[in-house]
């Protein structure tokens, strides 16, 4: 397999490391960026504990220039980038009619704005290329919707609309688009959910537990695959049967 360079945005997270640590160890240069820099070198520290080198780069997805200056930065040091993986995302919950404009733009700007913010300073050179590998991170909250949720199911729906429009333009050129639209899985954010509210979470998933964050990035891996070049504009549910839509 041959060695490419991969950007995945937010991967100090839970779903982030685990696809982090899923492509190192399938033989590629990682990074990631941050916007915590003491928080980043301890999660650095502990990759390199693993065996895993990954570069870390300073950069707020919601930012457009500073997405650039990141992309900018990863690129100097690793080379160009070849997969890339819009994973960054954040929650500000509340009903409607009780939600901020703050609130709204937030989520918007970090879970869908920055899928243009990454993606447009990488597009040209994997066009120029003529291969590229691009996977968004949606939620099964993006196709069902979620009570609270008005702002983050809107940004996950937009992100497959986004996957399904870059797909076809750049088929052509030896570049996939894809979605992965993971229902609840065991991160540190789920796990901070009072027990008695994931207890009823769990009990509507027919496979009775949480997913794991390596399942989620199992199903990252497939698509940024050699072998996966005539997969695109996907969206590949991965939530333990609680939502089977088609």
């Amino acid at each position: 397999m041959r060695q490419r360079i991969a950007l995945v945005t937010g991967g100090c997270g839970g779903i982030g490391t685990a696809i982090v640590r899923k492509l190192a160890r399938l033989g590629h240069r990682v990074a990631t960026n941050y916007r915590d820099e003491a928080r980043a070198l301890a999660w650095q520290a502990r990759m390199r504990g693993e065996g895993i080198e990954a570069t870390i780069a300073a950069g707020d997805v919601a930012d457009p220039l500073a997405s650039e200056a990141m992309v900018r930065a990863v690129e100097r040091e690793l080379g160009p980038i070849d997969i890339l993986i819009n994973n960054a995302g954040i929650t500000r919950d509340a009903t409607f009619h009780k939600m901020s404009y703050q609130q709204w733009t937030e989520v918007v700007n970090t879970n869908l704005n920055a899928c243009f913010n990454v993606t447009r300073p990488v597009i040209e050179g994997m066009r120029e290329r003529r291969w590229g590998r691009i996977v968004q991170i949606s939620s099964i909250n993006g196709q069902k919707g979620q009570y609270g949720q008005a702002n983050y199911a809107a940004a996950k729906a937009g992100m497959h609309g986004f996957t399904i429009s870059l797909a076809q333009e750049n088929a052509r050129l030896g570049i996939t688009v894809n979605t992965v639209s993971p229902g609840y899985v065991a991160t540190d954010m789920v796990m901070a959910v009072p027990e008695e509210v994931r207890a009823k979470i769990v009990a509507q998933i027919p496979m009775g537990r949480l997913g794991e964050p390596d399942e989620i990035a199992h199903a990252v891996a497939f698509f940024t695959g050699e072998e996966a070049g005539w997969v695109t504009g996907a969206n590949l549910a991965i939530n333990g049967g609680h939502y089977m839509g088609w």
